[in-house]
Order: structure tokens, then C-alpha cells, then sequence
């Protein structure tokens, strides 16, 4: 009888890594049935899509709340899902606030977990440790400095490399990416990337709108914006009107970023493959002020970006809630853009963290480990 393993994403960036855990396993054991929830990418990988990863991808104390019976309706057809299903192990991916419940669930009827991407404990929420400890059998960690923490709390772990090492490549020259989106080799490219979350883009949208004008009118510049592919073009459009003049993107992501003399990017993975690909940016974030009021006593590092946080020091701007105005935006875009030396420096930063990130192949890493589980 075929293995079957339950998989859950509940992020456009943790889909993806899915996808290539998948892809990886099956390769070595082609009769394994995964299910559970993801997106495209996942479903192309040949996994069972119960829930569309959008379903999960909320943030914000509102938004949570406002989808809360949904999210319920979910977890509990998981949990009959994997009664009826019997999985030999479960592959649960970033998303703690859902996923360790779920974990908790099931330990509790002897389904060993892989979890890939250890929540951010080093940041906030510390005490998620104790949960982790005793419902997770082994946490994938993708940045070697996570390491000394798991080992001090003697959870079981393995830093299996960055995802992104293997992920991020240029598909196209440059030339044939102008020409292929009928963009001006004259003008300098700054990317904007709003979220991969509709509240993240709905709440960042009027900064960037306006700041997107005010640029154009002083810097010889042309805007592309960087579409996830769980955002539908329709919404986008309604956030951000044509009128702007920009161009929508939502493949050869990677080759609009490093074509790009600046990012415009919200705080999270983009950040990174920004700096993998050796383009500048600035990182933003702006949540509802309610959640952010209850939220931020609790965090406990001074850097929100990922970048500054491999790097042990701000060697990109964030702007975040309150700091993210047009103005502010603005006066850093034409800082930089102005700067071969501040661009220079970001690059030569750059550098040293892909060198920091190493060059595991992070998918092979855990399709292993997830074989090794099953196996003991």
C-alpha cells in the first residue's frame, strides 16, 4: 500500500518550498500520495489540494478574527481527513499559528511531524519552544544561527540550507526581458512588491500609490509591480489604478528584481531574493494600528527585515507602520537611486549573507529527512 503524507502551507513562499520537498521525494519514491493544503505550485507537484493556501494566508488580529469560523472548518476537516487518510507523517510549513495546533493534534494520535521553518522564536513568542519540543519529532531550520537555539533546548533539528539558494535564478538576459515586456533600456526599473497577502496589499497600497507619483515626476524611472501568483490581477489592478503607469508582472519574478535598480518591497522573503539577486531595496510593513499596539511589546529584536537580521545590523532602511509614509519613502528611493556608493555597500552586504546561507540544496535536505523519519 502506497505511503501517504499530509502536507501543509499556509504562505505563498512556504507553497513553494512545498512544491520542491515534493517534487524531490517523489523522485526517489514515486508511489507516496501527498494531501493537504497549498496552491498551484504544490497541485503541479502532484500533491491533494484540500484547501487553497489563500484560505490560510491571513495576518492581522482583524483579519484573523473575521476568518476565524472558516479556519476552524478547516482544521477540522484536516483532522478527519487524516483519520480517514491514516498518513505516516505530517509536513507542516512556516504558518504557527495554525499548524502548531495542528501539531498538537497530531502527536497526539502518533503521526510524527517534519516541520519545515521554525516559527520565529528568536523573535517573539519564545515559549512556542515548549510546544515545539513536545508535539514536533524534528524542526528544519533554513538559517544556521537557529541552530544554537534548538540545540539549547535540545529539540531535535537540522539546518538543511535556505530554500532560496536553490529557488532564486535569472531566467532571461537582460535584453530579452525588456523586450519581452516592452520596457524602456533608458530608464531605470524599481520593483514594487506589496505582499503576497490581500490585507498586507490593501494597507500598503495608498503609501506606495503616492509615492510612485512623486517619484515618476523627479526620477527618470519606470515601475514594475511584482504580482504573487495567489493575487488576482483584478485585485491588484483595484489597489493600484493603471492610471499609475506601471507594468504587472507575475513571471520572471526573479529576472524583474535583478534587472531593478531598487525594490520596493514589504518585509518578508521578497526582502531576501531581493539581496540574493544583489538589488537594493527597501523593506516596509504596515498592519491595522490595533495589532500592532498589542503586538510589538512583545518583539524582542531591533531589525524587522530578514536582510538586517543575517546581517546583525541595518544595512537596509525599514519603514515600518507609522515610519511608512510617502514622504519617508520617497526621501530613501531618491537617497539610494542617487548613490552608486549606498547601492555599492547594500551589494558588497549582499554577498556576505548568500555566503552566510551556504549552498545546501534545502528541498533534497528535507525530502531526506522526511524519508528518515518515516523510516525510524
Amino acid at each position: 500500500m502506497p505511503e501517504t503524507i499530509l502536507i501543509i502551507a499556509g504562505e505563498n513562499s512556504g507553497e513553494k518550498y512545498g512544491a520542491a520537498l515534493v517534487r524531490q521525494y517523489l523522485k526517489n519514491h514515486p508511489e507516496t500520495c501527498f494531501f493537504g493544503v497549498g496552491g498551484k505550485t504544490m497541485k503541479k507537484a502532484g500533491v491533494d489540494i484540500l484547501y487553497p493556501v489563500e484560505d490560510l494566508a491571513v495576518v492581522g488580529l482583524f483579519e484573523v478574527f473575521s476568518h476565524l469560523a472558516r479556519i476552524k472548518r478547516i482544521f477540522r476537516h484536516i483532522q478527519k481527513e487524516v483519520k480517514l487518510r491514516a498518513p505516516s507523517a505530517a509536513v507542516l510549513i512556516d504558518s504557527p499559528d495554525f499548524n502548531l495546533r495542528l501539531a498538537k493534534k497530531l502527536s497526539s494520535q502518533q503521526v510524527p511531524v517534519l516541520y519545515y521553518i521554525s516559527p520565529t522564536v528568536w523573535a517573539w513568542r519564545k515559549k512556542r519552544l515548549r510546544t515545539i519540543k513536545k508535539h514536533v519529532s524534528r524542526m528544519l531550520l533554513i538559517f544556521p544561527f537557529e541552530e544554537e537555539i534548538y540545540l539549547a533546548n535540545k529539540i531535535p533539528s537540522a539546518f538543511i540550507g535556505h530554500p532560496l539558494i536553490e529557488k532564486v535564478k535569472i531566467g532571461n538576459s537582460r535584453e530579452s526581458f525588456l523586450k519581452k515586456y516592452g520596457l524602456d533600456p533608458d530608464k531605470h526599473i524599481i520593483s514594487i512588491l506589496p505582499g503576497s497577502r490581500k490585507s498586507e496589499i490593501r494597507f500598503h497600497a495608498p503609501v506606495l500609490n503616492k509615492t510612485m507619483s512623486r517619484i515618476r515626476k523627479e526620477l527618470n524611472v519606470q515601475f514594475i509591480m511584482l504580482q504573487a501568483d495567489n493575487i488576482s490581477r483584478e485585485y491588484f489592478i483595484s489597489c493600484f489604478p493603471q492610471t499609475l503607469d506601471y507594468y504587472l508582472v507575475s513571471e520572471d519574478i526573479y529576472d524583474a528584481l535583478a534587472y531593478s535598480r531598487l525594490a520596493l518591497s514589504s518585509c518578508g522573503t521578497a526582502n531576501l531574493e531581493a539581496a540574493l539577486l544583489e538589488t537594493p531595496v527597501i523593506a516596509f510593513y504596515r498592519l491595522s494600528p490595533l495589532t500592532y499596539f498589542l503586538g510589538v511589546r512583545f518583539i524582542k529584536i531591533k531589525n524587522y527585515s530578514i536582510v538586517n537580521i543575517l546581517a546583525q545590523e541595518k544595512i537596509i532602511p525599514e519603514l515600518i507602520q507609522g515610519q511608512f509614509t510617502e514622504e519617508n519613502l520617497y526621501n530613501e528611493t531618491k537617497k539610494i537611486m542617487n548613490s552608486a556608493s549606498i547601492q555599492n555597500s547594500m551589494i558588497e552586504q549582499f554577498q556576505m549573507i548568500r555566503k552566510q546561507l551556504g549552498t545546501q540544496i534545502a528541498s533534497k535536505n528535507a525530502a531526506a529527512e522526511l524519508f528518515d523519519l518515516i523510516s525510524s
